[in-house]
């Protein structure tokens, strides 16, 4: 069964088929073996490619010796493709007929989530585009399970429920767990500090991380959307609180929200990202580069074919792209790419930013070079040679010495955030 696609007019199948149910354990064991014999095919065309050159060398009189090797050499490689394939079939068909995994929700789990998180965040277009049961879906997570949004279920997951809520976005790779990170050492996550001394309720979103970024911020302008029209209590103020490419998802998030005239948009008092690669990041900047580089020679084709496979979430990392104009009818493989859009600020909001170096000074050369070994100090800020984000200097914070995954929780960070947010409870 096929549906359209309404992100960028493509055709994906349903998530599920209704037969057989969710099964996140089939779904691991068919992706394993999906992913096992593509190897296959990579080694054939990096063996070819080195031939190719061997027999140029050669000469015209090796011709008929290429043709039959590389027809032997393709029918090999194409009968272990065939064989990984048909083996990863069977094993998710004896997996359903033995009901192995069936009530088993991998992702509701601490452990499982962060697996199923990080091959959403590595690969989750392919995983979402192949109606897997493993592509996390937009949503509100409370314990790991998945609020349905709706006034009863929402009573239920929300009983203190209140008027001012702080939506928390998780960046690449993550879930809502990540949240709870060094938080004992801290004195207490974000969310639970926030509700226990300004009386906000967290709220914690779930989503696809290998998806476009843009994709997921129209996601989840439509979850908050829904979210706010069935809140049990009237919805006053929403601070929306990003670390890394969750602070991407909420700028994009609010421009969508806003441009479609979502209702939930014009009540974003705050817009917070910690630590997130407004300009872009370093490591996707260099991956992409070096994919196109080992791709050039035969002999190194399978590494930057393994390379490409990255996911679109991290492709659009590489300018901090917010928008589907960014990518859409774009080659992903070109060097030289057109210029990023800049999205304006949301209008009626704060838009507050967190910068982290690993050094104790931020101009020391490592500082300068690493930032908080992820994203640099340039690109939190929005303050690049070329390009700008419109933020106020009195609303950002630096923060050293310390890492990217600290700003999680991080005392520093919780002081300043309290104070912004505290800000708009005094003026009212």
């Amino acid at each position: 069964m096929t549906v359209t696609d309404e992100r960028a007019g493509r055709t994906s199948r349903s998530p599920a088929a209704p037969s057989r149910g969710r099964n996140e354990i089939r779904a691991l064991t068919t992706l394993g073996f999906d992913e096992l014999s593509g190897f296959p095919g990579a080694i054939r065309d990096m063996h070819l490619g080195i031939a190719e050159r061997a027999f140029r060398a050669v000469g015209p009189a090796g011709r008929p010796v290429q043709l039959v090797h590389d027809e032997l050499s393709r029918r090999a490689y194409g009968a272990v493709v065939a064989g990984t394939s048909l083996i990863g079939r069977s094993a998710g068909a004896v997996i359903d007929q033995a009901g192995i995994g069936h009530g088993v929700r991998l992702s509701e789990r601490r452990a499982g989530s962060a697996a199923i998180a990080a091959l959403n965040g590595l690969i989750g277009d392919r995983i979402e585009r192949s109606g897997s049961d493993l592509h996390e879906r937009a949503s509100v997570r409370v314990g790991g399970e998945a609020v349905t949004i709706e006034k009863r279920s929402l009573q239920t997951a929300f009983p203190d429920a209140g008027g001012r809520l702080v939506v928390f976005l998780h960046g690449l790779m993550g879930d809502e767990f990540y949240w709870e990170l060094h938080a004992p050492a801290a004195g207490g996550s974000y969310g639970a500090r926030l509700a226990a001394e300004l009386g906000c309720t967290p709220v914690y979103l779930r989503y696809n991380t290998g998806l476009h970024i843009s994709e997921n911020g129209r996601d989840v302008a439509r979850l908050l959307d829904e979210l706010v029209a069935c809140w049990p209590a009237e919805v006053t103020e929403i601070a929306l609180v990003g670390h890394s490419m969750g602070g991407l998802i909420a700028r994009s998030a609010a421009h969508q929200g806003s441009r479609s005239g979502q209702p939930w948009a014009a009540r974003v008092r705050h817009i917070v990202s910690l630590g997130s690669p407004h300009l872009g990041a370093p490591l996707e900047q260099g991956a992409h580069v070096l994919a196109e580089a080992l791709h050039a020679l035969p002999e190194t084709r399978m590494g930057g074919a393994f390379l490409r496979k990255r996911s679109a979430g991290i492709r659009d990392l590489r300018h901090g792209s917010l928008v589907d104009e960014d990518w859409r009818g774009r080659d992903p493989n070109a060097l030289r790419s057109a210029a990023c859009r800049e999205v304006p600020l949301l209008e009626g909001a704060t838009h507050c930013f967190v910068s982290a170096t690993i050094t104790r000074n931020p101009r020391h050369p490592v500082g300068q070079l690493l930032g908080d070994i992820l994203v640099l100090v340039p690109s939190a800020t929005g303050r690049g040679r070329t390009r700008r984000i419109p933020f106020g200097d009195e609303h950002g914070l630096h923060v050293s010495p310390t890492h990217h995954l600290a700003l999680l929780n991080h005392p520093e960070v919780y002081a300043r955030l309290r104070e912004w947010l505290e800000g708009d409870e005094q003026t009212r």
